[in-house]
């Protein structure tokens, strides 16, 4: 039985990551994947699902602004 390509049709390149919002595959990656032997298309399906948890991960996490916790007032004493 044939690797089933990623592609969910989103395809919509992020300009920052450079991968398809969809599928998370970089354009070279596309572009290669009808040429890939299983076991390379096997290797890709791990590398996108690291991608996919990476930014799940990244952006779970709160974002600091490097402001204090006086909302970026100088503390006292300082």
């Amino acid at each position: 039985m044939p690797v089933p390509s990623p592609c969910i049709q989103i395809c919509a390149m992020d300009t920052t990551s450079g991968y398809c919002q969809g599928c998370w595959r970089t354009l070279d990656e596309i572009a290669a994947w009808g040429t890939l032997g299983d076991t390379d298309k096997l290797r890709l399906w791990r590398v996108l699902r690291q991608r996919r948890e990476a930014a799940a991960r990244a952006a779970s996490k709160p974002a600091h602004d490097g402001q204090s916790a006086t909302h970026g007032g100088s503390n006292p004493g300082d």
